[in-house]
């Protein structure tokens, strides 16, 4: 038998989706399970959003430019003016997801064997788009202990070889939920322009930020406008993540024409997601205040029921709708799939993210999991007690 390719086997299986069998095991058990697990909105998607595309007239569903529309394009020119970020359409790539824009970005800006230093924890699929791409990820630790800022220059630095291109960040960070901030993302300009790097800036949930602090653009930095890579989506920002669209943003000329044959290779992102994209730019200003609080509401609850429990310990998130929490438990794998497999209360359980699939470095986060309050505060609280009541049993 033909074998699979050594980038096939070199895959890594999604930490967050590979517990799906358990929980589908509890669900046929008639145990409900509260999926704090993955981040899936259950905020509705806004009415103007779909209603734009139960409205199209056209007759043809036909490709758009490789790009994307141009009107869409010009709406994204719009939508970015207002975070005081310039752009003008030809700097705009439209992609089929977040997703999408970060493969562009590790293809068109690196080649195999290269590297990326990223902060951990960091999104789990970054490992997959790098696997894809031939690249190699260069983790640099952020303590759960310090609730997870940016690590010192210096440890950024010792990691730097001949081979390091870009380095990549989120911001407000998954799975952390922390909020660089602005003399952060200094520092990490200044390691960009002493070192000749590509900046990528994820930034999928810019609009999510909480007490008062602001976000910082990568793309506001002066001086990083051949450095700096931005990579977007309407996922979670208008809770769309069905849609597939997202952007790939940058000034540098060079980087964008070389995206663009990746994008031609592809021909052009979908049709509809576009049309629902440009009706989302027109939702009224206030549009998020509501979702906005909604959030902060749900963090709250959270992470005050965690810090409750004993020997748990979560910090407190600054953004996106993420926290991760160190538990007392020696394998946070270990008792997620038991908290699935053989337990429950009240007929309830929890499933959380085990943490270990979010760091590169072998042993790291080993007793932490990530929460993703993307449940009402009822079921926050109603998960909360299953998982105090399954930790009192477990380390019995």
């Amino acid at each position: 038998m033909p074998s699979i390719s050594h980038r096939g086997q070199q895959m890594p299986p999604s930490p967050i989706r590979k517990l799906v069998p358990y929980a589908e095991g509890a669900k046929k058990k008639g145990i409900k399970v509260y999926h704090l697990n993955i981040g899936q909105p259950d905020i509705e998607t806004p009415k103007p959003v779909l209603d734009a595309v139960r409205n199209s007239t056209f007759t043809v569903l036909e490709y758009s430019h490789s790009a994307g529309f141009e009107s869409y394009r010009k709406k994204l020119c719009e939508y970015y003016r207002r975070f005081g970020v310039n752009l003008t359409p030809d700097q705009i790539i439209v992609t089929t997801g977040g997703s999408e824009a970060i493969y562009f970005a590790m293809s068109a800006c690196l080649d195999p064997g290269d590297e990326i230093i990223v902060p951990e924890p960091f999104y789990a699929n970054y490992n997959g788009f790098a696997v894809s791409s031939q690249v190699v990820i260069k983790p640099v630790f952020s303590s759960i202990k310090d609730g997870f800022k940016l690590p010192p220059i210096e440890d950024f630095e010792k990691n730097i070889t001949p081979k390091t291109k870009a380095i990549m960040i989120c911001n407000p960070n998954n799975p952390t939920g922390y909020l660089y901030a602005a003399e952060e993302m200094e520092t990490l300009k200044e390691i960009c322009l002493k070192h000749n790097l590509f900046l990528f800036s994820d930034e999928a949930y810019r609009e999510f930020c909480y007490d008062n602090h602001e976000h910082i653009s990568a793309m506001s930095l002066t001086g990083m406008e051949n450095h700096v890579i931005l990579m977007d989506t309407i996922s979670k920002r208008y809770s769309a993540c069905g849609g597939r669209i997202g952007a790939f943003v940058t000034k540098n000329v060079e980087v964008y024409n070389a995206a663009m044959k990746f994008a031609q290779a592809r021909l052009s992102p979908p049709t509809f997601a576009q049309i629902a994209g440009e009706a989302a730019v027109d939702l009224p200003a206030n549009y998020f205040d509501e979702v906005k609080a909604e959030y902060k509401k749900r963090r709250d609850v959270l992470v005050e029921r965690l810090n409750k429990i004993p020997g748990v310990y979560c910090p407190n998130p600054g953004g996106a709708f993420y926290a991760m929490a160190s538990l007392p438990v020696e394998s946070a794998e270990d008792f997620c799939q038991w908290l699935l497999e053989d337990f429950s209360y009240n007929n309830q359980t929890v499933m959380m993210a085990p943490a270990s699939g979010f760091y590169a470095t072998p042993g790291l986060g080993k007793n932490e999991v990530r929460f993703a309050y993307v449940l009402n505060t009822d079921d926050i609280n109603h998960a909360m007690d299953c998982l105090e009541k399954a930790l009192e049993e477990y380390n019995k």
